[in-house]
């Protein structure tokens, strides 16, 4: 199904992932573009990594290293076949060109600009390749006031306000452990190419999808900056609690932490009846979410007091099965070996490889782990060969 080609589609078995048939050059490279890629990769699409003569520079980024390559490249890049291309010279963009004409998605990131200069930007692209459906990812689009410019997943989580929100009532703004910004605007950039998949299936034509940074770190302010737009006010850092809901935190037992995630009256008054302290529940201060957020200094007393004389692993499996959320705080060790981990796949291994499963379930067409992340040119006799 590589609509740039007059070639016979191929018939593809029912029961194959979704995507197979639909074939993807990536161009890019670090987290945002490389996450979106093996998203599709997983559920079935060809996906053809193209990388300069030096390699992904995630390549470099560890320790772990498997051999020459670190972890981090590993952990994104999987389901991919790997070309090295260097596209600064004419002739090997070419080859790039051959590759597109056979291709339904281009992936890419790289700097405003670059792809013009070289004659691969999307006007160009689309006026010879109508189907074609091009991704860009980039840190704040082409143009506005900070148009051009690279972006950072830090940088983005300082600018966008997030790190303004998260840390310690009475510490510094913090940034969120993980690079969330690049992890959304990845999933953001995967979503964005199926949307233009569906519109192509009526219209015939590809068109441009575009994600980035800047946006998609506005995007996951919930409920911070609503509650600012109807308010007027700025939300404090609160730690671990919740702003809009109470008792929303971690909390100390006689054993171990716990996330206590009360999310309405009705599992308040459960928690209550099981900790025997329908006092609490009865209490005209704790009677709804909003008389508790009003009183939340007050019930965390309550509830620190009566949480310390408690085992917090067998507490939060009691109350998380009658229905009262609630965890206990793990490590990356003990959830690797969790046996709700095994049991959703959500670890994978291909041969010495070994990754993070596909979030997304699909009954009749599975996702399936096909090929381990490629060495740098693993793939170029395969994919070049004419």
């Amino acid at each position: 199904m590589h609509d740039q080609s007059d070639a016979a589609p191929t018939a593809i078995p029912d029961d194959a992932p979704a995507l197979s048939g639909i074939r993807i050059i990536d161009l890019s490279r670090v987290l945002a573009g490389p996450f979106c890629t093996q998203i599709l990769g997983d559920h079935g699409a060809d996906i053809i990594k193209v990388e300069p003569p030096v390699g992904d520079e995630t390549r470099t980024w560890g320790p772990p290293f498997e051999g020459d390559t670190a972890a981090y490249y590993m952990g994104v890049n999987r389901n991919k076949r790997g070309i090295v291309l260097d596209l600064t010279k004419s002739e090997q963009r070419e080859l790039l060109l051959h590759l597109i004409a056979d291709a339904d998605i281009l992936v890419e990131n790289f700097k405003t600009g670059t792809m013009e200069r070289w004659g691969l930007g999307y006007e160009a692209l689309s006026d010879r390749f109508p189907r074609l459906i091009y991704c860009k990812i980039s840190g704040f689009g082409d143009d506005g006031p900070l148009g051009g410019l690279p972006g950072y997943d830090a940088a983005l989580q300082a600018m966008s306000g997030l790190m303004s929100v998260n840390g310690e009532k009475d510490g510094d703004p913090l940034r969120v452990g993980v690079p969330i910004v690049d992890m959304v605007t990845g999933f953001n950039a995967a979503l964005g190419i199926m949307l233009a998949l569906q519109a192509r299936g009526r219209t015939g034509r590809g068109q441009l999808v575009e994600t980035t940074l800047f946006d998609c770190g506005l995007s996951i302010l919930h409920p911070y900056m609503i509650n600012f737009l109807h308010s007027g006010k700025l939300p404090v850092r609160s730690g671990n609690a919740h702003p809009n809901i109470t008792p929303y935190d971690q909390f100390a037992t006689q054993t171990e932490s716990i996330f206590l995630a009360v999310g309405n009256d009705r599992q308040f008054a459960k928690f209550c009846e099981l900790m025997n302290r329908q006092d609490l529940r009865d209490d005209p201060r704790y009677r709804t979410n909003r008389e508790r957020n009003e009183n939340r200094d007050a019930l965390r007393e309550e509830l620190e007091m009566l949480l310390g004389k408690v085992d917090g692993s067998a507490l939060a499996a009691e109350l998380i099965k009658a229905g009262v959320p609630c965890a206990p705080i793990l490590d990356l060790h003990e959830i690797t070996q969790h046996p709700h981990t095994t049991h959703r796949e959500m670890l994978v291994s291909i041969d010495d490889y070994q990754g993070v499963g596909a979030p997304i379930k699909l009954k009749s067409t599975p996702a399936r782990y096909r090929r381990r992340p490629p060495t740098l040119g693993e793939h170029n006799d395969e994919v070049l060969a004419v």
